[in-house]
């Protein structure tokens, strides 16, 4: 008798790109740091970046399954403060490993075509995405709650728990992650987070 082989559950879509991208950053140092590279799209993409269908509540639900936020990061080709940000910020190793470690990353084109399905099953282009979220600026940050309970009925702008539009020097930048990361949202403003934490 042959023994039998178990193959556990079947994988997730989400699973599958995981295993994908982990595979692609054990291949490299392991360490945090900025290897962004600028891809036929005119954006600089980082290999930690979120690998994705593009279903953000899917995204939403992996991220909180692996104790993560998720946070869509917006840029456009020719962005130099999009740019600063991956060769500066990105590139700050305590920056990258704060975020990595409690973060999935979803990066969007303002201008771009791929189809993604919002949180109310709602599919668009990421251009109409960003003008369904009013983003108006590159770089800009979306933060979201921890959880997919309750958001479609919210109103786009409702969904999200904080927002950085525009460039953040690399120490506004990690605090506005651990603005977000501690929920101080819940009890203030992110200037008031600054001035306690400064």
């Amino acid at each position: 008798m042959q023994p039998s082989l178990t193959l556990g559950p079947a994988p997730t879509r989400r699973g599958f790109l995981t295993l994908a991208s982990g595979a692609v950053l054990a291949a490299g140092h392991g360490e945090a740091r900025a290897e962004a590279a600028l891809g036929d799209d005119g954006l600089y993409h980082e290999p930690w970046f979120l690998q994705s269908f593009l279903d953000l509540r899917e995204d939403l639900e992996g991220a909180a399954s692996n104790g993560k936020r998720l946070a869509i990061m917006w840029e456009l080709r020719g962005c130099p403060y999009c740019r600063e940000t991956h060769l500066v910020n990105f590139a700050d190793a305590a920056i990258t490993t704060y975020i990595r470690d409690n973060f999935e990353i979803l990066q969007l084109n303002l201008v771009g075509s791929r189809v993604v399905t919002d949180f109310d099953r709602q599919e668009l282009s990421e251009k109409d995405l960003a003008q369904k979220y009013g983003i108006r600026f590159t770089p800009t940050f979306q933060f979201f709650p921890p959880s997919t309970n309750g958001i479609e009925a919210k109103a786009a702008m409702a969904r999200e728990v904080a927002r950085a539009p525009g460039y953040l020097k690399p120490q506004h930048f990690l605090a506005m992650f651990r603005f977000v990361r501690e929920r101080a949202y819940e009890r203030g403003s992110f200037k008031d987070f600054l001035a306690a934490n400064g």
